[in-house]
């Protein structure tokens, strides 16, 4: 079998563009197409993201979001708070799904509602290494 990439997430939207704007704020990424329908965000040139996440694709629909998501991203900053804060001034607000009062990750939610986890920072002894997934998050 000839290898296999994941080359882009799509996700669904009322305003692709204004989606993809602010994930671009979020990721420090960029916006690489845009048209009425849809809009693309990539890695920006020079980051190590560049050659191995996937795109994102923000892709114009009529049918609300109703349910939590099947899907969604786990972001790792060094400061959580200060994350938290500076995601929450580019438009996410604070999201409950049901996850503890003692959870070590911050459910946010993006414009549309689509949630995402903000993680604590790895721990020096974990760096540079994946840590277990966590199957209560």
């Amino acid at each position: 079998m000839s290898p296999l990439r994941i080359q882009c997430l799509v996700l669904d939207s009322h305003d692709a563009s204004g989606l993809a704007r602010f994930w671009s704020q979020v990721l420090g990424w960029r916006v690489t197409y845009e048209d009425s329908r849809q809009s693309v965000v990539e890695p920006a040139e020079g980051t190590p993201e560049v050659d191995v996440s996937p795109d994102l694709l923000f892709v114009k629909v009529a049918a609300d979001k109703v349910l939590k998501n099947r899907l969604h991203l786990d972001l790792r900053p060094v400061d959580q708070a200060a994350e938290v804060g500076r995601l929450i001034d580019l438009g996410a607000r604070r999201a409950s799904i049901g996850q503890s009062d003692g959870a070590s990750w911050v459910v946010l939610a993006d414009p549309e509602g689509n949630e995402f986890c903000v993680l604590s920072p790895l721990e020096e002894d974990e760096e540079g290494v994946v840590p277990a997934i966590n199957l209560t998050h």
